[in-house]
């Protein structure tokens, strides 16, 4: 690996730049609330993944927290399983180490935070942790007695403080468009329920108000009354019936053989894990693709983007989200597209709904969804001029979507890129700076 002449690389250990505590050998009890009980779950591509944590009380918090709390830029890692994850804590978490879980607490003299964060991240230190890997019948590890004597190269702080800030300022722009894709998919939803759930705009009617934030040609197709019907009260000329009344089911399939033909093309090929671990509205890559003539051979169907992919069995059954660009499915799936172009309308018709779907009277989650469920389910069907509203109202909020999406995704490759380049030195700092200006 190329080092800079100009800047002294220090060669050096991981204990000789900092201190690693060890977590407690423990569960404790969970609670619905209280200070944050870090499990290698919320650790999640060099940051922590909240969103499902768990608590303790603040009486387990004390005990939790004896051998050490984790502070403001404290590195935490796994040390079992989830090997080669890691984060850093922000300021104003409180919380406590889980177990297989530790910290690193950097000597603020010698190493930078960020940097130490980003050069656990690069290859040539996942590397070392492969390297070092200790295979065990039920889990791998790395010996964490032996942790602190894991060679690192760091260069003077200044020069660590710019690769951090350089390299920061790309996840954050990835965090930010994140965040704005879950404010702009709730609006979505939001609006989805408002209108087809809770039937607000039909209640303001018929009580002779102006439906908020809704304008008046807009609030004058929907209905000023209610009507029962087999599923309950519902807006007058409403109906309620099967979800393929508005939406054609597409199901995927699988070349019969597996030659090497069929695949490697250039015809995207989702699959369940594709589907599954998105994680996020619009699906933009799998993991497989496949040739024209293994398409033709799996019996299967290009389908085109904006159309609903949804996990048809195994243990992520009703996982959804949209085909960001014209893709095929395998076997594993089924995909729902609008029969009046309303993509967007249905992705949030079938999240609203998709809880029923996979659901049977006795309370027990079907393994597989079939055509069958489909056929069956019963959906709330509004008059097909509101549903094109609210496409119109909501379509803005997608393609911002999509778009933060695509642009997250190539920034996440330009930091993979440059990450190992600048934590061996072989890149300036400046010279990155100019290709992250024109993406940040």
């Amino acid at each position: 690996m190329a080092f800079r002449a100009d800047i002294d690389w220090i060669e050096t250990t991981v204990g000789g730049v900092s201190a690693v505590f060890d977590g407690p050998h423990a569960t404790p009890v969970k609670v619905s609330e209280g200070p944050v009980f870090l499990g290698i779950s919320c650790l999640s591509r060099g940051r922590l993944d909240l969103a499902a944590a768990e608590h303790l009380s603040e009486h387990d918090f004390k005990r939790w927290t004896r051998r050490v709390e984790p502070a403001a830029g404290d590195v935490v890692f796994s040390y079992e399983t989830r090997l080669g994850e890691v984060a850093l804590i922000p300021a104003g978490l409180r919380c406590c180490l889980g177990r297989r879980m530790a910290l690193i607490r950097p000597d603020r003299a010698k190493i930078d935070s960020r940097f130490l964060l980003y050069y656990y991240l690069s290859p040539e230190f996942q590397e070392l942790i492969r390297s070092r890997t200790v295979p065990g019948s039920t889990v791998d590890r790395i010996l964490l007695e032996e942790f602190p004597k894991f060679p690192i190269r760091v260069p003077d702080l200044a020069t660590q403080r710019e690769v951090a800030s350089l390299l920061s300022a790309l996840d954050d722009k990835i965090e930010l468009n994140r965040r704005m894709n879950q404010t702009l998919e709730s609006m979505a939803r939001a609006i989805f329920r408002s209108w087809f759930v809770d039937f607000d705009p039909v209640v303001a009617n018929a009580a002779g108000r102006q439906p908020f934030g809704m304008s008046a040609e807009v609030a004058a197709l929907f209905p000023a009354r209610f009507a029962e019907s087999n599923v309950g009260r519902l807006p007058t000329g409403w109906q309620s019936g099967s979800i393929l009344k508005r939406a054609s089911l597409l199901s995927g399939g699988t070349p019969k053989t597996s030659i090497a033909e069929y695949w490697g093309g250039q015809i995207a090929w989702a699959s369940a894990a594709d589907v599954s671990q998105c994680g996020e509205c619009f699906l933009l890559r799998s993991e497989r693709t496949i040739t024209a003539r293994g398409l033709e051979e799996s019996a299967a169907q290009l389908i085109d983007a904006f159309a609903t992919a949804i996990v048809a069995r195994g243990a992520t059954t009703g996982r959804m989200c949209m085909l960001g660009s014209s893709m095929a499915i395998n076997q594993t799936c089924y995909a729902l597209r609008s029969n009046s172009d309303c993509h967007f309308y249905m992705f949030c018709l079938a999240k609203e709904v998709i809880g029923d779907l996979v659901h049977v009277a006795h309370g027990s989650v079907f393994d597989t969804i079939t055509t069958q469920t489909f056929e069956s389910s019963c959906v709330v069907l509004p008059d097909p001029r509101i549903v094109i509203r609210f496409e119109q109202a909501v379509e803005p909020m997608f393609r911002k979507i999509l778009a933060c999406q695509k642009q997250s995704r190539i920034l996440a490759a330009l930091r993979d890129a440059l990450l190992p380049k600048l934590m061996s030195g072989e890149l300036r700092v400046r010279d990155a700076e100019k290709l992250v200006g024109a993406h940040v």
